[in-house]
């Protein structure tokens, strides 16, 4: 279904706080009731998805918009995976997009949808095909629109907000897709490192 043409209140599943910006701010100059939530195990590791999950919260508090995050870096389906990698992408959308309206389900929503939709670097037309499966497997809508023309305009809030801005997609193979990789290694490197530090000094003072 049309976005444009619902007017109920709905789930809107976050992928990050950057991909969040402008249909957040949209819906809400359209009057539009939703709740924003954080559901992404793809992203590894822990340090990523956790940096991740803050800035989501961090710019729905800013919005005042109602906002959840469930869940935890599981990098096993991914890292383990051994098929190409567009099925490890459809992999991964499915599960995200089935755990979205399977959330909208439990909280008495009848319709879901996702940022995903705004990344050009997405593949749409799969996430489609994952969100309608969803939508019927657990009884609820899936509303459709293409955000992506608004993709840079979100990412330009993104930067006046000062959102920390990934630069791979979230699991592990996929830093080997970006032009950043090595420096992508060394920043993980380094936020693994002070959060080791970190515990350490926790303990310590235990």
């Amino acid at each position: 279904m049309d976005l444009q043409d619902f007017r109920e209140p709905f789930l809107l599943h976050a992928c990050c706080g950057p991909c969040l910006e402008w249909p957040a701010r949209q819906y809400l100059l359209e009057g539009r009731s939703f709740t924003a939530w954080f559901y992404n195990p793809n992203i590894h590791p822990p340090v990523e998805h956790e940096r991740r999950r803050i800035a989501f919260l961090d710019l729905a508090a800013r919005l005042g918009i109602p906002a959840l995050a469930e869940s935890v870096s599981e990098p096993d389906a991914w890292t383990s995976w051994h098929g190409a990698k567009v099925d490890r992408c459809r992999m991964c959308y499915r599960l995200r997009l089935d755990a979205a309206a399977r959330k909208a389900a439990e909280l008495g929503l009848t319709a879901f949808t996702t940022t995903l939709l705004i990344s050009p670097w997405q593949d749409h037309e799969a996430l489609i095909e994952a969100g309608s499966l969803a939508a019927s497997r657990h009884q609820v809508i899936f509303l459709y629109q293409d955000m992506r023309p608004f993709y840079r305009e979100g990412q330009r809030l993104a930067r006046e907000d000062g959102l920390y801005r990934q630069r791979y997609c979230g699991c592990l193979p996929s830093i080997e897709d970006s032009f950043y990789r090595d420096k992508i290694r060394r920043d993980l490197a380094n936020l693994e490192a002070k959060a080791g530090q970190s515990s350490g000094s926790s303990a310590g003072d235990t």
